[in-house]
C-alpha cells in the first residue's frame, strides 16, 4: 500500500511540474505572439494628392492631420500619408495619381476639380475623397450630391454659385465699378463651369467681365498689364489651384496696379488681398478626416453624400484697402466675419 501511495505522489509531482513548465512557456511566448498579431494588423495608407505645393497647402495639411487625430489616427504611428504635390502644374497630377494607385493606398484625398479628375481617371476601385470641388455633378465626378455612386465623394465648395455674391460685394465696396478683370486658368477642367456661372452673375448685375487667361506664373504680369490697358476697375481670380499657388504674387500685383480685388478664399486676404468671401478652407480639410475614418471602417464612398458648406466668411484686409487708397463702407465692414488691420 505504501509503495502504491508513493507512486501516486511521484506521479502527481511530475504532473505538477509539467503544468508549471507549460504555464511558464506560455507566459514567455505571449508577448511575442501579441507583437506578431500587432505587426500583422494593417496600417492604413492614405494618398494625399494636391495640385499646389507643400508650402501653399501647409495650413490645410495641418488641419487635415488634426482632424485625423480626433478619430485616433496619428501620422507615422497608426496611419501613413503619401504626399504628392503638383506645384500648380496640372500636367503632373495624372502621373502622381497613377503613382498612388500603384502604391495601392487605401484612400486618395485630393483637392479641387483637377485633382479629383486625375484621381478618378487613375482608379475606379480605390476610394477617393475630394475637398473643395466647385461643382462635382457638372464636372461628372458624381451622379448626384445625395447619391454620389462609384468610388468618389467629398466636400463641395459651391464656387460657381459664390461668383455672384463676390461680384455683389465688389460692387458694394467699389460702387462705380463697371468692368471686372477676371483671372482664370483655361487648363483647369473646372474653369468652364465657374466661368459660365460668373458670366451669368455679371450679366444680372450689369457688369462687364474681362477674361485674363493664366496658364503659369509667367503669365501673371502680362495679365495685369492687360487689365490696366483694358480699363479694368477691379479684380476677381476664379477658384483654381494654379492661381492659388501664386496668391502672393497676385495680391502684390493687384496692389501695384491699384486694383481692388475679391478673392476665392481667405488665404489670399491673409497674404495681402483686399477681400474674400468663401467657406473656411481649413474646416474643409478637418472635416475630410471624417470621410477617411468612415471609409476605413467600411463605409463605401457611393453611400456617403457630398457635403456642401453652410457657413461662409467675409474677410476684409484694411491694410490692403489703405494701400490702394480705398475706404471700405461701414455697412460692409460691419458684416465682416474677420477684419485684418
Amino acid at each position: 500500500m505504501e509503495l502504491r501511495a508513493e507512486i501516486r505522489r511521484v506521479g502527481r509531482t511530475a504532473m505538477t511540474k509539467k503544468i508549471i513548465l507549460f504555464a511558464l512557456c506560455s507566459m514567455l511566448l505571449a508577448p511575442s505572439s501579441a507583437v506578431a498579431a500587432q505587426s500583422a494588423e494593417k496600417i492604413p495608407h492614405v494618398g494625399f494628392l494636391d495640385p499646389t505645393s507643400r508650402a501653399v497647402s501647409n495650413a490645410r495639411i495641418e488641419s487635415f492631420q488634426q482632424g485625423l487625430r480626433k478619430f485616433g489616427y496619428i501620422e507615422g504611428k497608426n496611419i501613413v500619408i503619401e504626399y504628392r504635390f503638383a506645384d500648380g502644374k496640372s500636367e503632373l497630377l495624372q502621373n502622381f495619381a497613377n503613382e498612388l494607385v500603384r502604391l495601392n493606398v487605401d484612400i486618395i484625398v485630393t483637392r479641387a476639380i483637377p485633382g479629383a479628375v486625375a484621381a478618378k481617371q487613375a482608379t475606379s476601385k480605390i476610394p477617393i475623397v475630394f475637398v473643395g470641388v466647385a461643382d462635382a455633378v457638372a464636372a461628372g465626378l458624381v451622379a448626384s450630391l445625395a447619391r454620389p455612386g462609384g468610388n468618389i465623394t467629398g466636400l463641395t465648395s459651391l464656387a460657381p454659385e459664390l461668383s455672384g455674391k463676390r461680384l455683389e460685394l465688389l460692387r458694394e465696396i467699389v460702387p462705380k465699378v463697371s468692368r471686372v478683370s477676371v483671372l482664370r486658368n483655361p487648363s483647369n477642367a473646372g474653369d468652364p463651369i465657374i466661368w459660365k456661372e460668373t458670366e451669368a452673375a455679371a450679366q444680372a448685375l450689369g457688369l462687364e467681365l474681362q477674361s485674363l487667361q493664366v496658364r503659369g506664373a509667367e503669365d501673371l504680369e502680362n495679365a495685369f498689364e492687360s487689365a490696366i490697358k483694358g480699363h479694368g476697375q477691379a479684380l476677381m481670380p476664379l477658384t483654381d489651384p494654379l492661381l492659388q499657388s501664386h496668391r502672393k504674387q497676385i495680391v502684390d500685383l493687384a496692389a501695384k496696379s491699384r486694383l481692388p480685388g475679391i478673392y476665392p478664399d481667405s488665404e489670399y486676404t491673409e497674404s495681402g488681398g483686399l477681400m474674400s468671401y468663401a467657406a473656411n478652407p481649413l474646416e474643409f480639410y478637418s472635416h475630410a478626416a471624417s470621410y477617411v475614418d468612415k471609409i476605413l471602417k467600411g463605409a463605401k464612398p457611393a453611400d456617403l453624400p457630398v457635403e456642401q458648406p453652410t457657413k461662409f466668411e467675409l474677410v476684409i484686409n484694411l491694410k490692403a484697402a489703405k494701400q490702394i487708397g480705398l475706404t471700405v463702407p461701414p455697412n460692409v465692414l460691419a458684416r465682416a466675419d474677420r477684419v485684418i488691420r
